[in-house]
């Protein structure tokens, strides 16, 4: 058995049937993908839908100054939803898809996806089930932005950023932060001290340890 197809057995042999897991085996293209790399962006034409084997993918939205905020993140077993809804429609990408970590996926022809749609219960049950958790996601993000301040914003921003990446220890700037929050530099060096204070953080150079999960 091949390291891809282990890979795949891994993460979706629980999910979908033999005769797909072998499709997928055929015509998904495997990928490695370095951290902060874009992987998707803004008004790309889709051609393939990506499942994450492994690693996080960091999902945005982009204003017309050219300023980002952080919609939700991918997890290894998800796929983005927003894509295939692209796919489907034929449309442009209205996200940018960014490697929070190192990755691993496997990107899916657009032309199977309705296809197996068609012909697959399992592969029908795990596109509803994505489009369900990126809704729950971005009705969460909505919800933060609306209703959480900014110090509250910061601390599940960075708590987020911990799970996803199974991680303790968060290696980002704030200037890196202050562009995923839609916010300025000042703010979030004012507030990331003032968490640091309050024992639910640590900080040091370039890295930030949580104390408080």
């Amino acid at each position: 058995m091949s390291e891809f197809n282990t890979k795949l057995i891994s993460n979706f042999g629980y999910l979908f049937e033999d005769a797909l897991l072998k499709e997928i085996e055929e015509v998904g293209i495997y990928k490695t993908v370095p951290k902060n790399e874009i992987i998707i962006d803004i008004e790309d034409n889709i051609k393939a839908m990506p499942l994450l084997l492994n690693g996080a993918i960091k999902i945005l939205r982009e204003d017309e100054k050219g300023d980002e905020l952080v919609l939700y993140y991918l997890e290894k077993g998800d796929t983005c939803a927003i894509t295939l809804s692209c796919c489907l429609g034929k449309t442009k990408s209205k996200i940018r898809a960014v490697s929070e970590t190192d990755i691993e996926l496997i990107m899916i022809p657009k032309e199977k996806m309705a296809e197996w749609l068609s012909n697959y219960n399992s592969w029908q049950s795990f596109i509803l089930h994505s489009y369900h958790s990126r809704v729950d996601e971005l009705l969460e993000a909505i919800d933060t932005i609306a209703f959480l301040k900014m110090d509250e914003r910061l601390f599940k921003y960075l708590k987020d950023k911990a799970m996803v990446t199974s991680d303790d220890r968060i290696y980002t700037t704030h200037k890196e932060i202050s562009e995923d929050l839609h916010t300025s530099r000042v703010v979030i060096s004012r507030l990331l001290k003032k968490l640091e204070n309050e024992g639910k953080i640590q900080l040091f150079r370039n890295s930030i340890k949580m104390l408080e999960l």
